[in-house]
C-alpha cells in the first residue's frame, strides 16, 4: 500500500511503497498516465544489503520541495523489523536530471534498534541549506522527534521518550465501531500502541506540530528550542504545548493560513 505522495512544482506526481509484507518491484515511483514506474531507476529500488545506503530498501515518504528534488525517507526496515545497519537515511533527486545528488546516512545513536521512521517536514530557510523534522513512530518505544541539518548532514534525536511521544496511557482507539488492536493469527489480541507520527510545520516555520499514532492529543513546540543545541529534553519537555483533544489521525498537514488538518483513521 502506499504510504506518502507528493507532487513537485511542475506538476510531477511521486509515491512510496514500503516493504510492509507485499511483494513490490520497488519503494518509490512515479505516477504517469494512470501508471505507476520506479523512480528515479528500477537499479536503485533494488535493496543491496552489501551497500544498504546506496540502494533503497524501504521508502516510508516521499517530499518534493521547492528547490526541485524529491527526498525520500528510508527507513532501511522492512515488515517493521530492526533498521538494516547503515540503511536509514534521507535521498535526494535532483528532479531536473533524475539523479541522486544528496544522501545522508543515519547513524546508530539516532535509529535505534527499534525505531521506525515515519514521516518528514523540510524547512529550507533555516541555516545554509535547511533542515528536516521526522517523526520516530516506533512501536515499542521510544518515539521522538529525528532533526537533520541539511548543510552538514547533522542528525539529532529529540524528546526522545517524552510522554507526549509515546502513546498516550489507556488509548483504544475505536474504527467503524469497533476496538482497533494487533490480532495476531493463533494469538490473543493485544492494545495497538504507536509512537509519534503526524507531523507538521506551520507557515513561519516557527512551529512544529506532532501526534502519537497512538492519541487523541495534538502537541506543538517550538523550531527553535529544537535545534538549539543547548536545549536539553528537560527544557524542551517544558516548551511543548498540548493543544487539545482531536481525533486519532495518522498524518498531519498546515496549510498557509496555519491551520493542521489530521487524517482520521
Amino acid at each position: 500500500m502506499p504510504t506518502g505522495v507528493t507532487v513537485a512544482p511542475n506538476g510531477r506526481i511521486f509515491v512510496n511503497y514500503p516493504h510492509w509484507g507485499d511483494n513490490r518491484a520497488f519503494t518509490v515511483g512515479e505516477l504517469k498516465d494512470g501508471k505507476v514506474t520506479a523512480y528515479p531507476n528500477a537499479a536503485i529500488n533494488h535493496a543491496d544489503l552489501a551497500r544498504p545506503g546506496d540502494t533503497l530498501i524501504s521508502v516510508q515518504s516521499v517530499v518534493a520541495d521547492a528547490a526541485n528534488r524529491l527526498w525520500t525517507l528510508d527507513t532501511a526496515s522492512t515488515k517493521f523489523q530492526t533498521p538494516i545497519a547503515g540503511g536509514a537515511k534521507l535521498v535526494a533527486v535532483d528532479l531536473a536530471t533524475d539523479k541522486v545528488v544528496r544522501t545522508i546516512v543515519f547513524g546508530p545513536d539516532v535509529v535505534l534498534p527499534t525505531t521506525y521512521l515515519n514521516d518528514v517536514r523540510f524547512d529550507l530557510r533555516q541555516g545554509t541549506a535547511g533542515v528536516a523534522y521526522i517523526t520516530d513512530s516506533s512501536l515499542t518505544g521510544p518515539g521522538g522527534i529525528i532533526l537533520v541539518d541539511l548543510a552538514s548532514g547533522r542528525v539529532t534525536r529529540r524528546l526522545s521518550s517524552d510522554p507526549t511521544t509515546m502513546p498516550a496511557k489507556g488509548f483504544v482507539p475505536v474504527v467503524e465501531g469497533k476496538s482497533l488492536m494487533t490480532r495476531p493469527a493463533g494469538g490473543s489480541p493485544s492494545p495497538w500502541l504507536v509512537a509519534s507520527d503526524g507531523i507538521a510545520l506551520s507557515p513561519d516555520g516557527a512551529t512544529l506540530y506532532y501526534s502519537p499514532l497512538s492519541s487523541r492529543h495534538l502537541y506543538a513546540v517550538s523550531t527553535a528550542l529544537l535545534r538549539d543545541p543547548a536545549s536539553d529534553n528537560g527544557t524542551l519537555a517544558k516548551a511543548v504545548r498540548d493543544l487539545g483533544l482531536k481525533g486519532a489521525s495518522d498524518g498531519l498537514e498546515a496549510d498557509a493560513l496555519g491551520r493542521v488538518y489530521g487524517g482520521d483513521y
